[in-house]
């Protein structure tokens, strides 16, 4: 059982970003360009996109929030965007999801820039995807492909269940194991016969949004677990069933505690597996710097 470190891959793809943006400010004058919509006052979206903002400031990307009331009207979001797309010093754009229930997301996403949409949103992104001819891949992701890539698994040809269909981590995920030659299934709330798809796969990649969700029975022993849920637990006897030492901890400290779809029982009988907090949301964060990077250098050619 080995943990699949996201802080420790995280933080050596920050530190050749670092290095990159030093050397493109040198050389051009400029320095990469991310701005961050965000609508409304949802703390957990706060929270994430802070955390985006302090990474860009760290690393040397000219960061930008762009914080608008859940009050503000379709119109005004969309004249926003259209104006960051405008913006020759803002390289990439994220629109903060979800977005509140009366916003239609995919006619807001729509206006976005193609050359800009850094989270890889757009249709013709996810063409890309599915074609194996992106230039960037989704943050999540990537960010679960280049952990198994830094610890050299080898997914060709193994029995990969993804469980969630979103179109920001399942489906692309999906496709992107699968252009690597992997065997691939979704998963969701219809599945039937799920405990068995699950007993079955060498890598399950969970993205339900369910704490604890997959416990030690659905498993088989060598498993490698990717965990992409975030899951707030308020409750101690709900941490102390399903969460680790150090989490449990962080509970007594802070009077919460963040988990991911993987219960602690399963993780015993894993090869590898990603732990929450520390994992993917940590490589997340840094793909999109990274990808913040590659389009400031193709706006720039």
């Amino acid at each position: 059982m080995e943990i699949l470190d996201g802080k420790l891959v995280a933080k050596n793809i920050i530190e050749e970003v670092k290095t990159e943006v030093a050397n493109l400010k040198e050389k051009t004058g400029k320095v990469p360009g991310l701005t961050v919509v965000i609508v409304g006052e949802d703390p957990a979206s706060q929270v994430y996109v802070s955390s985006k903002d302090k990474l860009a400031n760290k690393v040397g990307i000219k960061s930008n929030l762009e914080i608008l009331s859940e009050n503000v009207s379709e119109a005004k979001l969309i004249e926003k965007i259209e104006e960051l797309n405008r913006d020759t010093d803002v390289n990439g754009i994220l629109v903060q999801l979800p977005l509140p229930a009366k916003f239609d997301t995919w006619k807001i996403l729509s206006k976005l820039s193609p050359e800009k949409d850094v989270d890889c949103f757009l249709p013709e992104s996810v063409g890309n995807i599915i074609l194996n001819r992106a230039k960037i891949f989704p943050c999540t992701p990537s960010g679960i492909v280049k952990i198994l890539d830094n610890y050299k698994i080898d997914i060709q040809g193994k029995n990969v269940i993804v469980l969630g269909r979103s179109f920001i981590v399942g489906k692309p995920i999906a496709a992107m194991l699968t252009n690597r030659s992997a065997t691939v299934t979704i998963c969701h709330s219809k599945t039937k016969d799920l405990k068995g798809h699950l007993k079955n796969a060498d890598i399950i990649i969970a993205a339900i949004g369910i704490p604890g969700f997959i416990i030690d029975d659905m498993v088989k022993d060598g498993v490698i677990l990717v965990d992409v849920g975030i899951n707030r637990l308020d409750k101690k006897e709900e941490v102390l069933d399903m969460c680790s030492e150090k989490q449990i901890k962080l509970f007594d400290k802070k009077g919460y505690a963040i988990t991911g779809d993987i219960h602690k029982t399963a993780f015993k009988k894993s090869s590898f597996y990603t732990p929450v907090p520390g994992g993917i949301g940590k490589m997340t964060v840094a793909v999109l710097m990274e990808n913040t990077v590659h389009l400031f250098k193709e706006q720039n050619r």
